[in-house]
């Protein structure tokens, strides 16, 4: 719909949040490859954070 980008924190943030919520779930149900999987989705998402919010503070601090 291009209401959020990629490059949003709100983006990335509800990419990590729902990547817990799969890692629970596959969890719950025994699903440890896709539990797996999404704990490493949740890692790229967590390091996308990590970027803007990093990009964020060094343009405020100008």
């Amino acid at each position: 719909m291009g209401r959020l980008t990629g490059q949003s924190a709100v983006y990335q943030g509800m990419n990590v949040a729902g990547a817990a919520g799969f890692i629970v779930n596959g969890w719950w149900h025994g699903a440890l490859p896709s539990a797996s999987l999404n704990v490493i989705w949740m890692l790229i998402g967590a390091v996308a954070l990590w970027r803007i919010r990093k990009r964020g503070s060094s343009t405020s601090a100008m």
